[in-house]
């Protein structure tokens, strides 16, 4: 019989529907019958394509006795952490604090007030590698409850206390040329100049970082950002059938990804990738732009128009058991099953399938490190074959929730891409998902973070998904020389000054009208994506630039300067903070406004996404008819003699104009 989750909108809890565990929401409700009858809340926060997850499900809730054990003791909360990522920020500090490490599952035990006193991630069913067994946690935890419950409550009292005062850690400076160079010395000590990336394993796709490096230019920097995207496009991380990065490499030389496929990593990659093509022409970064849309319009789009959340890391393999990775691996003889002797073998070759395996069980990973490259139709109808061959296998789940913040970051990288690379498929593909967004997702004025199957849900917007759409409204209305898309970022920066301002020139991540947790989330730190923070900030340099108005490049500055002592201190991860800096301060780094006023047609296009792609990252190009209204970078600027004519500006200063695609690129020489 179906639990509580039966109607919820998130995929990941319809997983757990069918669990005997006696599942809540997250809400009033559920404390309000823990306060009632005085059980502690067992709080368990995943997402769908979370491989440990998974097994956890498996193993523990979905096993009679210990679900017998926590409906007995507990009132049991199931997060997702994609709906709710404030609920997951506050709670995985606490985990982080109390036991040294954090991940997911995470199991938090908290008194009915929502404060936490025990916590730790995956637990396993029998005591394993120093683990205690899932069982004997929820006993030990129950025993102490029911027998020492007043010195629970004051221990939660206490830990609650020390994080809310550890929340707020401010990190303000100004950033000049000499912080700059503490981050490029900062960040060259952790780089790997044999396999690209930072650190050791597990290695995660830095795309902030990167985005920074392209952004500084210098010979160093680029050729850190350039070895590290060819070896994870050319690694087992990338999808070398069908485009599409995985979540991260569980190795430092980007062979075995941990196999899910996120929606943020790939807008945020499609957007780093298109930004090495306009800096260098790499064929390789095309290649990957042109391979990663492909998949996303594919695999991912909604039939609403927006992007769906994830692909699991797990699916059937040959012998019906749910194994990771299963769906991406190969076998030689898998190959020479497919392809024949001749050509399988030559696949292997090409890919590094190997007899011994690169990956589990005898079976490899996909790469492509450079075999096979001049025979170009061969490897074109191999990789065809083997994705045919593939698609009939099991294929892994979709999450298909949603989320504002992910489809904003999307939409922003594809709209670039779109006219980049001349591809006005892709910029429909960007408007429609924008649409479907400010049509779904603002419901009595208000931004809801996700949605599913056309319904928006009840969880609020926080700060990244304001920001992430913000800004990429302000792209596509110089994509599509729309100026609605201006008025609809307006208005989503003016919700972020209203609900998120901390005042102190920073921001909060939860609306000051939102549900109050024990701590307001205040994060400013970039992860796996870019923080709240650094989102908004991103938006208000675009719109700063595109409109002229010197409120928004007040509040940026503002914003930046209450954390801008991260830049030299840690800048693996403040890239998007980095990579405003660099504009900001580096003279040949420093954004343009670029007008392009004349009768539409070829000519002006081609004048446009010339512009687009020589200008500095974070530069503003329009394009539109003479006397179009909505753009004030359009405001007296005529075509000459009939012709397009491009204006390239800075501060809405101006130089001469110029009617022709050399000159054009002459003077966006001149203004770097």
């Amino acid at each position: 019989m179906p639990n509580r989750l039966a109607h919820a909108t998130s995929p990941y809890l319809l997983q757990h529907a069918g669990n005997p565990v006696e599942w809540w929401e997250w809400g009033d409700d559920a404390f309000a019958e823990a306060e009632r009858s005085g059980r502690p809340v067992l709080l368990s926060v995943g997402y769908a394509a979370c491989h440990w997850c998974h097994v956890m499900a498996h193993e523990s809730f979905e096993d009679e006795a210990t679900a017998a054990r926590m409906n007995r003791d507990f009132v049991n909360v199931k997060v997702d952490r994609e709906e709710r990522p404030d609920v997951d920020t506050v709670y995985m500090a606490a985990t982080q604090a109390l036991t040294g490490q954090g991940g997911w599952p995470m199991t938090v035990f908290l008194t009915p007030d929502r404060r936490p006193f025990y916590a730790g991630t995956y637990f396993p069913p029998t005591p394993r590698q120093g683990m205690p067994a899932f069982v004997q946690v929820l006993d030990a935890v129950g025993s102490a409850w029911r027998d020492r419950r007043d010195e629970v409550v004051a221990s939660a009292g206490g830990i609650a206390t020390q994080l809310a005062e550890q929340a707020l850690i401010a990190a303000p400076g100004a950033v000049g040329e000499a912080e700059l160079e503490a981050a490029r010395t900062t960040l060259a000590r952790d780089f790997d100049a044999t396999y690209g990336g930072f650190g050791r394993a597990p290695k995660f796709p830095p795309s902030m970082v990167l985005e920074a490096l392209l952004r500084d230019g210098s010979e160093d920097t680029l050729a850190m950002a350039h070895r590290t995207c060819t070896a994870m496009a050319r690694g087992g991380i990338y999808d070398q059938l069908a485009g599409g990065f995985a979540r991260y490499s569980v190795d430092a030389h980007w062979v075995v990804p941990h196999f899910e496929k996120m929606l943020y990593d790939n807008a945020l990659l499609l957007g780093v990738y298109t930004h090495l093509w306009r800096r260098t022409g790499d064929a390789l970064a095309a290649r990957v732009v042109e391979e990663t849309v492909d998949w996303l319009l594919r695999e991912l789009r909604t039939p609403e128009g927006a992007f769906a959340a994830s692909l699991d890391a797990d699916s059937l393999d040959e012998a019906g058991h749910l194994h990771e990775g299963a769906y991406y691996a190969w076998t030689p003889d898998q190959l020479v099953e497919v392809l024949g002797e001749h050509d399988g073998a030559w696949a292997a070759e090409v890919f590094t399938v190997t007899t011994a395996g690169t990956f589990e069980h005898g079976a490899s990973t996909l790469q492509r490190l450079g075999a096979g490259e001049g025979e170009v139709e061969r490897l074109v109808s191999v990789r065809a074959r083997l994705a045919e061959a593939r698609a009939r296998r099991p294929r892994p789940g979709r999450d298909d929730k949603v989320v504002a913040a992910w489809n904003g970051w999307l939409v922003d990288a594809l709209a670039e891409a779109a006219v980049v690379l001349d591809r006005p498929d892709w910029l429909e593909a960007a408007r429609v998902a924008a649409q479907t967004l400010w049509d779904l997702h603002l419901v009595d004025g208000r931004l809801r973070r996700t949605s599913r199957d056309g319904r928006a849900g009840t969880a609020t917007g926080i700060l990244e998904d304001h920001g992430a759409l913000a800004a990429a409204y302000v792209r596509l209305a110089c994509a599509t020389g729309d100026p609605v898309w201006v008025e609809r970022s307006r208005t989503l920066l003016a919700l972020v000054e209203e609900q998120f301002g901390d005042g102190k020139g920073g921001y909060f991540d939860t609306a000051a009208d939102a549900e109050s947790l024990y701590t307001r989330p205040h994060e400013v730190t970039d992860n796996a994506t870019p923080s709240g923070l650094s989102s908004a900030l991103r938006a208000l340099r675009l719109m700063a630039r595109l409109t002229g108005e010197d409120a928004y490049a007040r509040r940026a500055d503002e914003a930046a300067a209450t954390v801008g002592a991260l830049v030299g201190r840690a800048p693996r991860f403040a890239g998007w903070l980095w990579a405003d800096a660099v504009s900001e301060v580096l003279p040949s780094a420093a954004p343009v406004e670029v007008a392009v006023v004349g009768p539409e047609g070829p000519e002006r296009d081609a004048m446009a996404r010339l512009a687009w792609r020589l200008a500095p990252a974070g530069s503003v190009v329009v394009a539109a008819t003479e006397g179009s209204g909505g753009f004030a970078l359009l405001e007296d600027r005529t075509a000459r003699d009939g012709r397009p004519t491009a204006y390239v500006c800075r501060g809405f200063v101006c130089r001469l104009p110029v009617s022709d695609e050399a000159a054009l690129g002459a003077e966006l020489q001149r203004a770097a």
